[in-house]
């Protein structure tokens, strides 16, 4: 009779450095900045994807959630330009709490001004129909700002 005690064992693989050492802020930058913000979640998708691959935190991985939060933030500004106002709200709200955990900044990145502009567009989100223009006209976030570069 087999149990779980008779699983064989299995190696983890180890976690890729690669995906972080290869991260290219200026790139990122470079997208939200000319609110290419699709684009934007796309490659910081693929980036979480890589490094959550083979991290033995997986999804629990900081520098993993991080991403994520900035994918929800980049998701949140594009979902609101694009008259999907309830997909706004939800990304604004999952982008605040993971990215409130990083403050001021991380990996980088400064993320007070991220979280100021959520801050700012959730209360004019709230109470409007899910396919409401965006309540901002014209539409103007701050800039994606990291060390090195603005």
């Amino acid at each position: 009779m087999n149990s779980l005690l008779d699983l064989a064992r299995r190696d983890l693989p180890s976690p890729d450095p690669q995906v972080l050492s290869a991260l290219d802020w200026g790139e990122a930058a470079a997208m939200w900045n000319d609110n290419q913000l699709g684009q934007l979640h796309d490659w910081l998708n693929e980036r979480w994807s890589k490094l959550i691959r083979n991290s033995l935190l997986g999804t629990k991985d900081p520098e993993a959630d991080f991403l994520q939060g900035l994918a929800y933030a980049a998701l949140a500004l594009f979902f609101t330009q694009n008259r999907n106002q309830e997909g706004a709200l939800l990304m604004i709200d999952d982008a605040m709490m993971a990215l409130g955990k990083y403050r001021p900044q991380f990996l980088g990145v400064k993320v007070e001004a991220i979280l100021g502009c959520l801050q700012e567009l959730r209360p004019l989100l709230v109470g409007l129909t899910p396919e409401a223009d965006c309540p901002l006209f014209p539409f103007v976030y701050p800039k994606f700002e990291y060390s090195g570069g603005t």
